[in-house]
């Protein structure tokens, strides 16, 4: 039996070789399944049209169904509309209700029509946390036939789930109903890349800095299509949240997965979150006889790829910045690094700005005190995404240097909008008998929800004052968050500075004002007594957090939190859903719409034509993003699919965001390349425009391929290396193909 993807590929290459493969494929049938909602929703909305195709040509609907279990997560709807205050979950919970109801009605409908077809409600987290916490087997169980978990998953950081010893990546949404309805995946043969640690983190490091320390250097390395297995020594010094931390971000390094060997930690943590003793028993005994477990005696595995190395005591406080996850800045030389970042010419680690623009500011007034801002101040800082908050150090880190800088006197500026959407609701319980939570509270991290939000552009809105001052002054402003992405565009339209950070610096930040600071030599402010408080005094170190961790975090508390789980709030209770096999469409809906993909559908295939004459639509560069091809944040008021909504009766507040209204192509088309910093080569002011070309006009790049679609003339794109990396892969296939 199989140990690692190192030995999944050896038994690969000897099947290749037996039937004599021109290439050596990897072939997996996938055991599970799992969506988050943003791409489950168009997933869903394709296999209601396949149904009605199905029908259309004589078939029977019911044939287009799951074959493989599939778990849906409602987790990226919720938005930071309310901040701040006590009641901001709730708030946001009934707003998410109140906009997204066609939606979650659809889901409640699949639910019931399609079988191994199940639903995590709204509310309840992170689809990846989850899954770390409660869903994932580790070893399957069926009518006791025994085998080992794998999962695939619409969203890239699915990785996560490698972290404990699950073999699992993150595939676009049409290759994944394409699994659902009974494919397997192939893909060409990896190479597995070896990555030793040895050492351990010093005390005033955490599995952020680590994880970032990993991205930039197997981002330098170039590991796109590669797995990537960690080993060593310095692995068991890893807890199993640190491991799981570092597998979530292998989309960030360009790797299908960064998978951990399972040991004694993950059976540590099976235990600790309440997974059923038989259970857990029967997965170390199976394990060990079938030579899958990892143990200190074996010998080193041998690799396919390179070997890496990184001592962990190398590691340093890090965050990644200003545009992308992989450009790492070390936390001392974060202020110097910003600086450089302001006169650089425009792109991935510039600005632009000449010496007198790096000067500007702007004075406003909020809750009627007044204010200067000045490039680099922050205005969101938060504690969000899968990445960080499945991990208790981290957090309670964050808590810990929320009490102390709070019992120093220490506080945050109050048009800083501060939240806290933590992966799961066991964070709240924790929070709660650590005693840290009043302390969060009172700097203005409270929980705005459960839920993926800041991380995908669900931010909110920023206090008008604020978004004046920098619209109005130039000014370049700052966002620090605990999650995966930073790509422009994504956090909001309005921070062009984007930090990843661990929580603890997040809080940091918030506390500072700024990402222009230097945090050695700068107090965050003076105590009751006057005396100069530094982050230094405040900051709590490995050990005295991991003895609040291990004094904190209980099994009682997983099993609490999800004994329900699938039952959801009063409002998911209460919400009617349609019956039946067949969806019935509702034409005048803005969220779920009919897709144009089976309507045509017949039992003949069309030949692909040849494009002929065909015009540029956009000149790109390097790293276009999926965030750049399909944004899943706020819909601006003067773009096509504003402008579509509007036509039919939708107030600008009831926008919504892209990712929200996933299900309606209508939308989704307009909102292709409608990043809001794309980088186009045909015009001059950065944004979603383009020049068409027969009329010499500049216009919304979906009203130049509309016209193009009308003249009958084929378009194509230009861009660089790494074109489409990201997470919504579904549609920034189908929104050009549209």
């Amino acid at each position: 039996m199989l140990k690692s993807p190192s030995a999944l590929l050896e038994l690969s290459f000897r099947i290749s070789r037996k039937f004599k493969l021109q290439f050596p494929f990897l072939l997996l049938i996938i055991i599970f399944f799992l969506h988050n909602h943003f791409r489950g929703v168009p997933a869903v909305v394709d296999l209601a049209a396949m149904r009605d195709a199905m029908k259309r040509l004589g078939g029977d609907p019911k044939k287009i169904n799951p074959l493989c279990p599939v778990d849906l997560v409602i987790d990226h709807s919720v938005q930071v509309d309310a901040a701040g205050t006590f009641d901001a979950a709730q708030f946001n919970e009934k707003l998410e209700f109140s906009r997204n109801r066609e939606r979650f009605q659809f889901l409640k409908w699949g639910a019931g029509a399609f079988d191994n077809f199940k639903i995590v409600p709204p509310g309840s987290g992170i689809v990846h946390q989850v899954n770390l916490e409660y869903l994932a087997r580790v070893v399957f169980n069926q009518d006791g036939m025994l085998y080992p978990d794998s999962v695939v998953g619409t969203d890239s950081h699915t990785t996560m789930i490698n972290g404990l010893g699950v073999a699992g990546w993150g595939v676009g949404g049409i290759e994944a109903e394409a699994v659902m309805l009974g494919q397997t995946i192939s893909m060409v043969l990896p190479q597995v890349v070896g990555f030793k640690l040895t050492g351990d983190l010093t005390q005033g490091t955490t599995a952020t800095d680590l994880v970032l320390t990993c991205v930039e250097m197997l981002r330098k390395r170039g590991v796109v299509g590669k797995f990537v297995e960690f080993y060593g020594p310095g692995v068991k010094n890893l807890s199993l949240a640190d491991r799981a931390t570092i597998a979530n971000m292998a989309p960030e390094y360009g790797a299908t997965m960064g998978y951990f060997p399972i040991d004694e930690r993950t059976i540590e943590y099976l235990t600790l979150t309440g997974r059923d003793k038989g259970h857990v028993q029967l997965i170390e005994k199976y394990l060990r006889q079938q030579n899958m477990f990892a143990d200190a005696k074996q010998p080193d595995p041998v690799f396919s790829g390179e070997v890496m190395h990184l001592d962990l005591g190398s590691v340093q406080p890090s965050l990644a910045g200003p545009k992308r996850p992989h450009d790492r800045v070390s936390f001392s030389n974060m202020k110097k690094d910003f600086t450089t970042c302001m006169t650089n010419k425009v792109g991935f680690k510039g600005f632009g700005f000449d010496e007198a623009g790096t000067k500007k500011s702007k004075k406003f007034t909020y809750e009627g005190k007044e204010y200067t801002f000045n490039h680099g101040d922050v205005v969101i800082a938060a504690i969000t995404s899968c990445t960080n908050t499945s991990n208790p150090d981290v957090m309670l880190a964050a808590g810990l240097l929320a009490k102390n800088a709070v019992e120093k006197g220490l506080s945050t500026k109050p048009y800083i909008k501060k939240s806290l959407s933590p992966g799961s609701h066991v964070v709240t319980e924790y929070y709660k008998i650590a005693g840290v939570d009043k302390y969060m509270d009172k700097l203005g991290f409270t929980t705005a929800g459960y839920g993926c939000m800041t991380c995908i552009g669900n931010s909110g809105e920023i206090p008008d004052a604020v978004q004046n001052a920098i619209v109005d002054g130039d000014l370049v402003a700052a966002a620090v968050l605990s999650g995966n992405r930073n790509f422009e565009g994504r956090v909001h339209p309005h921070t062009r500075a984007n930090y990843l950070a661990s929580p603890p610096l997040v809080v940091a930040y918030a506390l500072a004002g700024t990402v222009d600071f230097d945090f050695e030599t700068q107090p965050l402010g003076n105590d009751q007594q006057g005396k100069p408080v530094f982050l230094r005094d405040i900051w709590p170190t490995r050990d005295q957090v991991s003895k609040v961790t291990n004094g904190v975090i209980k099994p009682e508390m997983f099993t609490a939190t999800y004994s329900n789980i699938l039952k959801g709030s009063q409002m998911w209770q209460d919400l009617d859903a349609p019956k039946g096999t067949q969806y019935s469409w509702d034409e005048k809906s803005t969220y779920i719409h009919n897709p144009p993909f089976f309507q045509k559908t017949d039992n003949n295939t069309k030949p692909i034509t040849n494009i002929k004459g065909a015009h540029c639509l956009i000149n790109m560069g390097d790293s276009i993003t999926t965030d750049h091809i399909s944004p899943a944040g706020k819909i601006a008021k003067n773009s096509p699919a504003a402008r579509y909504l509007r036509e039919r009766g939708i107030d600008d507040k009831d926008f919504n965001s892209y990712g929200s209204r996933r299900g309606n192509d209508e939308i989704m088309a307009r909102g292709t390349f409608a990043n809001t910093r794309l980088i186009n080569k045909m015009v001059e002011k950065v944004g979603p425009n383009t020049v068409h070309i027969p009329s010499g006009k500049e216009m919304a790049i979906f009203d130049a391929a509309e016209a193009y679609q009308k003249s009958g003339i084929d378009t194509i794109l230009l861009a660089g290396k790494e074109y489409g990396s990201g997470s919504s892969r579904d549609w920034a296939a189908k929104g050009p193909y549209l």
